[in-house]
């Protein structure tokens, strides 16, 4: 997949998978992309998998709880 279409799989696994707003699903990718957690995704194109995504979402979610932000 393309690294805006991963972009939108983990956006999406996080609004679903934990129940957050879709606006703070963005925002955690977004904060994420703005701090280069994606950068090697986009310069490697194998780690843009569906399980990937599975993974960076959960790792993205967990790191906000971590931060104590809200949904």
């Amino acid at each position: 997949m393309t690294y805006e279409e991963f972009l939108d799989e983990v956006t999406t696994l996080i609004f679903e998978k934990y129940n957050l707003k879709e606006a703070a699903a963005v925002k955690l990718v977004v904060d994420a992309q703005d701090a280069g957690f994606f950068v090697r995704h986009d310069d490697d194109k194998k780690l843009r998998t569906v399980d990937q995504a599975h993974k960076d979402a959960k790792t993205l979610y967990e790191a906000s709880l971590a931060r104590g932000q809200r949904r």
